[in-house]
């Protein structure tokens, strides 16, 4: 039988010793170990201890140089601008929308045009027939590319068919949660089959060098059906964002391990497919012939991308009595909460009694603090049904206490501005950065509220 170990463990900081010492060599402490009998040293002990019989790991240095990873572009701007230059070798992206946004159709026309220039593409549906892909290629006009299609839900059947062929440049999987494997007695779609079909074709993708396009179903809150760990998994998590009744798309990055994030891609859906909008602040803009109470443009950025958008304020008056709405699309409502707070307990303006409506025109959705600004200028012109000038751009960060905070790439944005015409902009302090155009700075938000109440 194992003669068990005896180790001398200290009751203040649970230091572990081979023999006993009156101060403890970790905390210090005087006559606090104490001696304890450990489990003996058995083979199947000694099996399953991790201390020892692996391999070693090399170990580098932080100071070793390594070329940057190489890019395969896609052929299409907007989309390589999100993706940091092009798609990487062995990468995986993940890229999830609403259904009928868009996904198949981008990643259809990226695939032909890798095709077209001279790279290896699989497409592999789960969800669609062969003919189904073929009908949306010849409608899109890309039926003639090289592309290889097919259709298959087998993890097992898809990994046998790509090793009896050389490594493509792109693999596009459209969806995960349509894939299993036989390994599993769960479902499709279920968190463990993703989970499992996903490390499959990731590890596929790592080791023969070709570039997975994994493409997610979403929830009903937006966010990709499946386990969280799918996220995790993949190099790149990609958004495409878009409401129906709008021809614009924007593919968003919120994580890229090649990349930046909150990088966006705008497209545009036309009849022969998604096209790219090279000067997405322009179609942001509505058409401004007369100016209009509630309308400020928004100098925002998106990545390292400026974007000029319009923040539409409509303020209604209510009954006495009857509790006032507050609708938002494309904002965070919260945000809007806490502007209006700020604007009655800072400014004395009162929004109690009226209803509050807050849109961004174009469809596309504004998470930045930097347009407080513009959301409070919008807000203040709609109660006083003041119009603001249609050659006016806003931002800045509003603060509980009622400052205007600077906020980052101020040149970028006034810079924008004065490329698409417009003349003055309402900034924070130190945003005075831009030649092209004229800049007004206010501290405070009751300055700004002054400014416009006692007329531009």
């Amino acid at each position: 039988m194992a003669k068990p170990q005896v180790r001398y463990v200290c009751q203040s900081c649970g230091s572990i010793q081979s023999k006993w010492m009156g101060q403890c060599p970790d905390c210090q402490g005087w006559n606090t170990l104490e001696q304890e009998a450990s489990q003996a040293a058995t083979p199947f002990a000694n099996k399953h201890n991790l201390r020892g019989g692996g391999r070693r790991i090399e170990l580098a240095s932080l100071s070793s140089e390594i070329e940057p990873a190489p890019r395969r572009p896609t052929g299409m701007t907007e989309f390589d601008r999100v993706l940091g230059g092009g798609l990487v070798p062995g990468c995986a992206v993940l890229i999830g929308g609403d259904p009928g946004i868009g996904k198949s159709t981008i990643l259809l026309q990226a695939a032909a045009r890798i095709a077209d220039n001279g790279g290896s593409v699989v497409y592999i549906s789960g969800e669609e027939a062969v003919d189904q892909v073929r009908l949306r290629a010849d409608r899109l006009g890309v039926a003639q590319s090289p592309v290889q299609l097919g259709a298959g839900t087998a993890v097992r059947d898809i990994l046998t068919t790509l090793e009896s062929q050389p490594a493509p440049t792109l693999l596009v999987i459209d969806s995960i949660q349509t894939l299993y494997s036989d390994q599993l007695e769960a479902a499709p779609g279920t968190v463990s089959q993703v989970r499992a079909a996903s490390h499959e074709l990731i590890r596929y993708a790592k080791t023969s060098g070709a570039s997975l396009v994994l493409v997610g179903h979403v929830t009903k809150d937006g966010q990709i059906a499946g386990p969280r760990v799918l996220e995790h998994m993949v190099d790149t998590v990609l958004y495409f964002e878009g409401e129906r009744s709008h021809a614009f798309r924007i593919l968003r990055a919120v994580k890229n391990r090649f990349g930046g994030t909150d990088e966006i891609g705008v497209f545009e859906m036309q009849e022969k497919g998604l096209a790219e909008v090279t000067n997405p602040s322009a179609l942001f803009l509505t058409d401004r012939d007369r100016p209009v109470a509630g309308s400020v443009v928004f100098a925002g950025v998106e990545g390292t991308r400026p974007v000029l958008v319009e923040m539409q304020a409509l303020v209604v008056r209510v009954p006495s009595g009857a509790t006032p709405r507050r609708a938002v699309v494309g904002w965070d409502s919260s945000r809007l909460s806490m502007v209006l707070a700020v604007l009655e307990a800072r400014c004395g303006l009162a929004f109690s009694g009226h209803e509050v409506y807050l849109n961004v025109a174009g469809g596309l959705r504004i998470g930045e603090p930097a347009a407080d600004m513009a959301v409070a200028a919008a807000l203040v012109s709609a109660l006083l049904d003041r119009p603001m000038p249609n050659d006016l751009v806003a931002y800045g960060e509003i603060a509980l206490s009622g400052e205007i905070r600077p906020v980052s790439q101020s040149a970028a944005r006034l810079k924008e501005a004065a490329k698409l015409g417009f003349t003055r902009a309402f900034v924070p302090p130190r945003g005075n950065s831009g030649r092209e155009i004229a800049t007004v700075e206010f501290p405070t938000l009751a300055a700004l509220v002054d400014h416009l109440t006692d007329g531009l």
